[in-house]
Order: structure tokens, then C-alpha cells, then sequence
């Protein structure tokens, strides 16, 4: 396997991409991560891949335990974060060094990866994605949090991780909602760098529905060098590069936060409608054409995605939008195509602008 690289000095880290876990033993057995691994799972994720997991880092010459936290968007709160931080502290002891591994999506992930930047003041860990959405996106670039009640990702930390290990046989175990959500970060990526790989979703949709192993290896790989190239150059968005990964997730994350991050919309499906508010909003600002627009929201369409609101809480979702972490100074940013393959960072949208194209999304 050949690495990709996210450099970052004496942080930088690799990501392995393969189709079997036991091809990453011997990269682990020489990491020096500490002496046990605190494997961060969810209960169905565990059933499914934790024993192949346990079983290489024992190959690789770690001690290994699991700690289970539950199944949804509402385990990155401040209460499992407190109760996974003393979890931690009851598996330490004499002699020991821990590290975290986030055997996950992205929510356990996040999650793992926040209770690893704050025990002890940071602990090594490493990234285990098991479905598209993290395998492509929110495994890479150790951004950590968990969320509040007034928004998704209120809390958190920049801690990258010391290494990424994406088996993509995971992905057969998923079920249809979640495989088709993480379509919606490939989406992403082809939309603010890869106009090439966007044209090959629409003509190889058959294949990437059918999860056919040789376009889903190329889809991670590519979405994973795109990741990995932005955040080597912009780690901590400082420079307004990293800053264009918000694509699609303004309106995305102020969607789940209206729902109250129930389940009614997964993150990727949100994500999806806010990648079609955004090209509406840049096609109405004169910035994208009506045609590149129209692309973006037919390529959503038949990959499953969905493409209108169930239901409008326009009010809740503007009242959301004001939480948004990535405004500064009360002044709203977002991130807009003006093709595909292209994206700009656009501030001062007019609040009419946003609140009609999300009426729209209902309409």
C-alpha cells in the first residue's frame, strides 16, 4: 500500500488504505503508541469488526480493551465525553500507557478523538473509519469535538491523529442510508477539487451503488489526497484553505442542529441539502451558472441523496445558522462553488438570499 502522506512536521502521519486489517499490523508494530490500546466503539460496531481489530493489535504486541458508547449523534455530548474521559482514567494504571483507538464512523471518532486530546492533556490515537463518511473525510485532519444544544461541534480541539487505517471491505457491512449519507462527502470533494472524479460519479453511478471494491478504493484514495493536501498546507484554518471543506456543511450542520440531531436527517443527507443551498446561492449571486448548479443537485439526486426538505423549520434553522461556529465576528461565511471543481470562500450573503434558498429547499 502506498501511503498518503498529511504533513505536518514532526505530527505528520500516514493514511493506509487496503481491503484487510491484517495488512496494517506490522505498520503498528513500530509506532511505539504506548502498551494498551482503549478501543472506542459503538456496540453494533464492535459485533461486526471488533474481534479483527482486537486480534491486530495483539498481533502487533499491544494489550487491547473495549469501551462501548452508544449509537447516534447524541453520544458527542458533554456527558458522554465526561463519562468515556473517566472510563479512560479507570483503565489506566501502573505501568500502562494508553492510547485510543476510534474504531467508528464519524461520530465515534470525533468523540474518541476529543477524549484523547483532553486525557492527561493528549494521548496518542489512532483512526479506525469503518464507514464511507469518515473513510473519506472525518477520520483525516484531527478535528475533534463533541457538540452543545446550540450547535453541531462546539467544543472541540484541533489533535491529529498517529495514524489512519481504512479497510474499505468495511463498507459492505453498511446499510444503504449510511453508505448513500458518506456519498454525500465524496460529493463534496469532487465539487471543490476534483471535477474529474465528479464526471466519473455520474457516469459510473452503477458501480458506486453497487459498492464495486476497485471505484470504492479509488473514491477513498482520492477524497483521502484531497483531505490530506489541504489540511499539510492549512492544519488549523488559518489561511482560509482548510476553510473550503465547509462546503455543503453551513446549512448541513444548522439542519441537524433544527432536528435536534435526531436521526431525521443524517449528517451526509444534510450535508447534501446544503450543498444544493449553496450552489443555489452562488448561482443567484452570479457566481456559478445555472447549468454547473443544475449538475450539483442531479448528481445528489441519483446517488440517493435527497434533494428537498421534509419539512421547513426555516426560523429554526436561521436561529442555528447564528451559532455557526465558522462566522466570525457576527459576519456569515460561506463556502461556494463556481464550478465544479472550484470553490471560493464568500462572506456578507444577504440574509434574504439564505432564508429564501432554504425555503426553496421545501418548496
Amino acid at each position: 500500500m502506498d501511503p498518503i502522506m498529511v504533513r505536518l512536521g514532526d505530527r505528520s502521519y500516514k493514511i493506509l488504505v487496503g481491503g484487510s486489517l491484517s495488512a496494517f499490523s506490522g505498520e503498528l508494530a513500530g509506532m511505539r503508541l504506548g502498551s494498551d490500546a482503549v478501543i472506542v466503539t459503538n456496540p453494533k460496531v464492535k459485533a461486526l469488526f471488533g474481534k479483527a481489530v482486537k486480534g491486530m493489535l495483539e498481533k502487533a504486541g499491544y494489550g487491547a480493551k473495549f469501551i462501548t458508547v452508544p449509537d447516534s449523534e447524541k453520544a458527542k455530548s458533554m456527558g458522554e465525553a465526561a463519562k468515556l474521559l473517566a472510563s479512560l482514567s479507570a483503565s489506566d494504571g501502573k505501568g500502562k500507557r494508553l492510547f485510543v483507538v476510534a474504531l467508528g464512523g464519524g461520530v465515534v471518532g470525533d468523540l474518541a478523538g476529543f477524549a484523547a486530546s483532553a486525557y492527561k492533556r493528549g494521548i496518542p490515537y489512532i483512526q479506525v473509519p469503518t464507514t464511507l463518511l469518515a473513510q473519506v473525510d472525518s477520520s483525516i485532519g484531527g478535528k475533534v469535538a463533541v457538540d452543545l444544544p446550540e450547535g453541531k461541534n462546539l467544543v472541540g480541539a484541533f489533535y491529529q491523529p498517529r495514524a489512519v487505517f481504512i479497510d474499505t471491505s468495511f463498507l459492505a457491512r453498511l446499510s444503504c442510508r449510511d453508505f448513500t449519507s458518506g456519498l454525500a462527502e465524496v460529493v463534496k470533494y469532487a465539487i471543490i477539487g476534483d471535477s474529474r472524479m465528479f464526471a466519473k460519479l455520474e457516469k459510473d453511478r452503477a458501480k458506486v451503488m453497487a459498492r464495486d471494491p476497485e471505484t470504492l478504493v479509488y473514491i477513498v484514495k482520492r477524497c483521502a489526497s484531497i483531505k490530506a493536501g489541504i489540511v499539510s498546507r492549512d492544519e488549523k484554518e488559518k489561511k482560509s484553505l482548510r476553510t473550503v471543506l465547509n462546503y455543503g456543511h453551513t446549512i448541513g450542520h444548522a439542519i441537524e442542529a433544527a432536528w435536534d440531531y435526531s436521526g431525521a436527517y443524517t449528517h451526509g443527507e444534510a450535508v447534501s441539502l446544503g450543498m444544493i443551498a449553496a450552489a443555489r446561492i452562488a448561482n443567484k449571486l452570479g457566481m456559478i451558472r445555472a447549468g454547473e448548479a443544475g449538475r450539483i443537485e442531479s448528481l445528489i439526486g441519483i446517488l440517493g441523496l435527497p434533494v428537498k426538505l421534509r419539512k421547513t423549520k426555516v426560523s429554526r434553522i436561521m436561529d442555528s445558522l447564528a451559532h455557526d461556529k465558522k462566522f466570525i465576528h457576527g459576519v456569515n461565511r460561506f463556502v461556494l462553488p463556481v464550478r465544479i471543481g472550484k470553490v471560493t470562500v464568500k462572506e456578507k450573503v444577504p440574509e434574504s438570499i439564505i432564508r429564501r434558498e432554504i425555503e426553496r429547499l421545501s418548496d
